[in-house]
Order: structure tokens, then C-alpha cells, then sequence
């Protein structure tokens, strides 16, 4: 079996040192590990309220639904219970419950939880987000991945569980020059696991934290056990052969899934091409930012898109607003949608190449891409292939228990 304590200078060992000696917290190199509290001013709740309250939401055409955008009555309902219900306080404090750190990584400050699990033998899993996720779309998960013997499950599947926030997302530092890729970041996470004393880890995420992924894998095979994704993309192979093996069944619902996309991609050419533009309306508004974020969470999730309340099957409005509110609190909607500026302008140093390191899918059939499973093995090694019966793009929000058992059933082999 393999063994995963790490080094002493994990983050563990820097949290007794700073607490046995205060003052050294204020000498520490810019290596040092900071614990890290949330903690929003009383002042900028305040702002928030009053932004609500002078929100000026624009009409509908009637009889249209979500077809044209955000729903009008949904949106007033999502502001009215943002403005009178949602409690960012009792929000902060069960984010608060998992330990969060800080450290300079690449000249910025990169926020991130880390709770380990009691087990020694646990294995350290890197669970990287997306846009417009963070990293509060994995606290469902947490603790049974840390501690799965408390949900069901067995102490052998506990993991060391590391979620960052991306840079210029949520409470991480904001890049201050161009050409932050997705490459980039991938180099900051594997500077952080290895600074974390993880020398050998998995990897686990989707949207933009799958494609960071890859790229991790694919620069650092040595030190990755496994790579889970969610958002397996690739490319169709270039054997016409292999093409043309693609069961039918498969073709059907990715072309099924690609032509409903068709009107969901609009906020990639605008975050792609004019993200500073977008981010001065977005960093004003909370009624706004809402708007365009919850729009994703509609078309990209396993509801009923004719349901003007459809969201509510799958999401509470705190979970929503929680999301929401990291982003309106740290100001970082307009770094975080520079990603797709830098993705489509500084390409990676070189290319990804096939990634060598054991590959898992699990395949949401609401998920924006559906990738044929003969495409994902041109491009990875995929040892183990679920495609999921229910769920789509937000699948640790949506359907947590899904993607644990099949995390926990990948990484299980490779123990």
C-alpha cells in the first residue's frame, strides 16, 4: 500500500509552528502557509443590500421562458431572496468549518482549503474548479472524502483533500499581466501540492479545472497517481477509422448535446474576446452578476429548461448565492473571465499531448461537451469510462453522492 504522509513542511506542521510562536506569522518567507479566515466586512454586506434594493431589472416578453436569457421571474425571486433571506453570515461560517490557507505562489496569494483525513494512509487528491464555479461547489464532498467512514463508507477511500482557488478567482490574488493560461496555472497547483509535502497526489475536476488538469498530467506524470474528470475533452482522432467506430448511440448525444449549445456560447466569445468590458458592468451590479451567472447554471445543469423554476429541483438558492457571492465580495468576476482571454490568446509553451497518467470519465448527460469515449482514448490513457445517469456541468452541487462513489471507486485501484 502506498504511504501519503507528507513532508514537514506540510501545511500541518507550518499551523503548529505559527501557533507556538505568533510573531513568526510575520516573518515567514513567501513560502509560508497562512491560515486563512473568510471574513466580509459588515460594511460590504451593507453595500450589497443597497445594491439589491436599487436594482433595476429590465421586463420580459411575455410568454417567453429562459430562451432569451435569464427569466425575469426567477431572477426577481433569486434578487428578493438575496436581499431578505439568504444569510451570508451562516453561509461564511460553514465555509469557515473546513480549514483554508494562504500562500504566494508564482508572485500571487493563492487561497485553498486543505482538510486532512486521520487516516495515514490517505491519499492526497487536488479538486480544481472551474468558471463560474469555485470552491464551494465541493463542500458537499468534503467530508465524506476526507472522513467517508462518517457517510457509509470505508476509511481505506479517505483522501487529503486540496481545493485552490484559481488565480484572480474568489480569494486568491489577481494576475497583474497578460497571458495567465491555463498552462500557468497548472504550474502554480503542482507548485502548491509539492509545496504541501504531496509528492504523489490525484487529481480531480471539471470545467476549467479539468482542462488545468490535463495540462498537469500532462507536464508532471510523475508526481500524478490518477487524473478523475468530469469535462474529458478531446478532439476527434485522426485515424478515420477510429472516427468511424464511434458507437451511433454516442454520436446521437453528442450532437444532440452540441446543437442545444449552440445558443449556450455567447459568454465565451464575450469572455474570450472583451472580458474587461463585460467586467465593469458585472463588478457593478449584483442583480447583474446574478443574471449571467445563474443563466449557466440553468442551461448547463439536468432540469427541465422549460421549467421557469426548474433550478430549484437540483439547487437551493443559498448554494447558488453562496457561489455568487464569493464572486461579488472579492471583485474577481472580471479576472476570473479572463481565462478565456488567455486561453485563446497565449497558447500553451507546447502542446498537451496524450496523457499518460490512468484516466477516469464520468460522463454527465447534461454536461456542455459530450466526449466520445474512443476520442477520449486518443488523447488519454482511460482506464475507467461512467457515463452517469442523471446530472450535468455542476456535478458536485448536483449530484454529489454520483461523483464520489465513482472518485472514490477509480482512485480505490490505484491505492
Amino acid at each position: 500500500m502506498r504511504h501519503f504522509t507528507p513532508k514537514l513542511h506540510t501545511a500541518l506542521s507550518l499551523l503548529l509552528l505559527l501557533a507556538a510562536s505568533p510573531a513568526m506569522a510575520q516573518t515567514q518567507t513567501d513560502t509560508a502557509i497562512v491560515p486563512f479566515e473568510i471574513h466580509i466586512p459588515d460594511a460590504a454586506i451593507a453595500d450589497l443590500k443597497a445594491r439589491l434594493d436599487n436594482a433595476r431589472l429590465p421586463a420580459q416578453i411575455p410568454g417567453t421562458g429562459w430562451e432569451y436569457g435569464t427569466n425575469a421571474t426567477y431572477l426577481r425571486e433569486l434578487v428578493d431572496y438575496w436581499r431578505n433571506d439568504f444569510d451570508w453570515r451562516a453561509q461564511e461560517a460553514e465555509l469557515n468549518e473546513f480549514a483554508q490557507f494562504k500562500t504566494n505562489i508564482d508572485g500571487l496569494p493563492i487561497h485553498f482549503i486543505h482538510v486532512r483525513a486521520e487516516n495515514p494512509d490517505a491519499m492526497p487528491l487536488l479538486i480544481t474548479h472551474g468558471w463560474p464555479g469555485s470552491f464551494v461547489e465541493f463542500r458537499k464532498i468534503i467530508g465524506p472524502l476526507t472522513h467517508p467512514e462518517l457517510y457509509g463508507g470505508n476509511a481505506e477511500d479517505a483522501f487529503h483533500v486540496v481545493i485552490p482557488s484559481l488565480p484572480g478567482f474568489g480569494f486568491s490574488g489577481e494576475p497583474q499581466e497578460r497571458g495567465y493560461n491555463p498552462e500557468r496555472m497548472a504550474h502554480v497547483l503542482a507548485a502548491l501540492m509539492q509545496r504541501l509535502g504531496y509528492e504523489h497526489y490525484g487529481a480531480q475536476g471539471g470545467d476549467w479545472g479539468a482542462i488545468i488538469n490535463r495540462v498537469h498530467a500532462a507536464r508532471y506524470p510523475e508526481r500524478m497517481i490518477g487524473l478523475h474528470s468530469n469535462f474529458v475533452l478531446a478532439g476527434p482522432p485522426e485515424d478515420p477509422a477510429v472516427r468511424a467506430a464511434v458507437p451511433a448511440a454516442e454520436t446521437a448525444a453528442r450532437e444532440t448535446r452540441a446543437a442545444f449549445m449552440l445558443n449556450e456560447v455567447g459568454y465565451q466569445q464575450i469572455q474570450g474576446t472583451k472580458p474587461q468590458s463585460l467586467g465593469v458592468a458585472l463588478n457593478d451590479s449584483p442583480a447583474g452578476l446574478a443574471a449571467w451567472i445563474v443563466e449557466k447554471f440553468h442551461g448547463w445543469s439536468d432540469i427541465d429548461q422549460q421549467s421557469i423554476n426548474g433550478l430549484d429541483a437540483k439547487f437551493t438558492k443559498d448554494e447558488i448565492l453562496t457561489d455568487i457571492s464569493v464572486y461579488w465580495f472579492t471583485a474577481s468576476i472580471t479576472a476570473s473571465t479572463r481565462i478565456y482571454y488567455e486561453s485563446r490568446n497565449f497558447p500553451a509553451s507546447e502542446p498537451t499531448g496524450y496523457v499518460s497518467v490512468p484516466t477516469a470519465g464520468a460522463l454527465f448527460p447534461a454536461e456542455i461537451y459530450i466526449t466520445p469515449r474512443l476520442w477520449a482514448e486518443a488523447s488519454y490513457n482511460i482506464v475507467r469510462w461512467t457515463p452517469m445517469p442523471r446530472g450535468g456541468h455542476f456535478a458536485a452541487m448536483e449530484e454529489p453522492e454520483l461523483l464520489l462513489e465513482d472518485v472514490r471507486a477509480f482512485f480505490r485501484s490505484l491505492r
